[in-house]
């Protein structure tokens, strides 16, 4: 089975994070986000997975590579060209940069799903295809409730008694929205969608594709299904995600490392006299990294790969990246 995971947006809400790593490589406790979408796409039959990048677009392309290493086929659709030998972003919108996949080459032959690669999810994609089919859609959106104050950051839906959706709002102020129910970027689509996806040009899913399936009455439905949706919209929901996890509020999220003390996490060969350090869980704790004697960390905390935590350092509430010296005077916290 084949789907999409869209790459190429330059991520202006997650700045000055996006500013070194494209969103999808936003890591949740030391991977990135894509990956865990990979692992759920391949639990669920997918084996062929394309993915438009345009915005640092190498570091997915390097790390990802052909999917050889996560069990799937990977390949790539960039969007952008090349000027004086510099690669220069140019991303032609999630609609648009499925119809520049479809014209290469035919690439969407059967039913297929396209997820936005911002997101942490355990949706029964199974399930999902199965009411998809049985309503013989065109294309179905996985939505679900939000509060109401939240609408203006969605798609919102407006539904009949048979879940086909009649309106579709792309983040509306709240006062005029038709619902609550949010498109939560996850899509489900037969190749015939591409008949009203123009070629060549810049087009969105949202904006513009969503709200023409709707006015042309055409098979397109809402499928609410229970799930865990953790969307990584903005730079406090990394953090908010991440505590979650690290608190150990996200069912079925798998923890890397090992477990050496309730809730703390550690990858392989530190340098760590647990007797002597102030830990406060929930931390994980990367491999090779040196915390000294009289260090503290009170969680949740994220502290990266081949760090070194001089004595009398304090980090407290934070991800501290790779390759990271705090000395003894460093108090982080956030």
């Amino acid at each position: 089975m084949k789907a999409m995971i869209l790459g190429a947006g330059k991520g202006t809400r997650v700045q000055p994070i996006t500013h070194e790593i494209p969103k999808p490589m936003i890591p949740l406790v030391r991977k990135p986000v894509m990956e865990y979408l990979i692992e759920l796409l391949k639990k669920h039959g997918v084996d062929q997975i394309m993915v438009n990048t345009s915005h640092l677009a190498p570091i997915i392309e390097n790390y990802f590579r052909d999917g050889e290493q996560f069990g799937v086929s990977m390949a790539y659709s960039y969007e952008g060209y090349v000027e004086s030998g510099v690669a220069i972003s140019s991303p032609v919108g999630s609609a648009g940069g499925m119809k520049k996949i479809q014209d290469f080459s035919g690439f969407f032959d059967e039913t297929f799903i396209v997820l936005c690669g911002d997101a942490w999810i355990d949706l029964d994609i199974s399930k999902a295809l199965e009411i998809h089919r049985q309503k013989k859609a065109i294309a179905s959106i996985i939505i679900r409730e939000v509060p109401n104050d939240e609408v203006f950051k969605y798609g919102i839906v407006a539904l009949d008694e048979d879940d086909r959706i009649l309106q579709f709002q792309e983040k509306p102020d709240p006062k005029d929205a038709i619902s609550n129910l949010a498109n939560t970027g996850i899509y489900i689509f037969e190749p015939e969608i591409f008949d009203y996806i123009p070629s060549g040009v810049a087009y969105d899913i949202g904006g513009e594709l969503f709200p023409k399936l709707a006015q042309e009455n055409l098979p397109f439905i809402g499928i609410n299904l229970p799930f865990q949706w953790l969307d990584i919209g903005n730079v406090q929901d990394v953090w908010t995600v991440t505590s979650q996890i690290l608190n150990g509020e996200v069912k079925g999220f798998k923890m890397p490392g090992r477990e050496v003390r309730p809730g703390v996490h550690v990858g392989i060969n530190l340098s760590v006299d647990f007797d002597q350090v102030n830990i406060t869980p929930p931390v994980y704790i990367g491999g090779s990294t040196k915390i000294e004697a009289g260090a503290t960390i009170v969680g949740p905390a994220v502290l990266g790969a081949s760090c070194v935590v001089e004595a009398g350092a304090v980090i407290k509430n934070c991800i501290v990246e790779d390759y990271t010296r705090l000395t003894s005077q460093a108090n982080l916290e956030g």
